[in-house]
């Protein structure tokens, strides 16, 4: 098998892998950063507000469609504010994915 068989077998996996959402309190320096409100988040992505602040409290995960929605509102905000973007040594992440919201 050739070098270029196993990078496209790679690649394969790694698109099938559900991508990762930052964490909680990384969510709320992202949309701190930006000046957005919880309501301008959940307008955008088509939810209650409390839904926003379960999901920067990490007491539940964003389902479908809203997951990918606001993992695409996550990664321009990240594009736009890398400092926001790092997690803070030290913190706690998330165990899990799962939850509702």
């Amino acid at each position: 098998m050739s070098d270029s068989d196993r990078t496209q077998r790679v690649d394969a996996l790694l698109n099938r892998l559900p991508e990762v959402l930052p964490p909680p309190h990384v969510r709320a320096k992202l949309r701190l950063a930006a000046g957005l409100t919880q309501q301008d988040i959940a307008d955008a992505v088509g939810v209650k507000r409390v839904a926003v602040t379960r999901w920067e409290l990490g007491q539940t995960s964003p389902r479908r469609p809203h997951r990918e929605n606001y993992l695409r509102l996550l990664k321009g905000l990240a594009e736009r504010f890398p400092e926001a973007a790092k997690a803070d040594e030290g913190m706690p992440t998330p165990a899990s994915e799962g939850g509702s919201g």
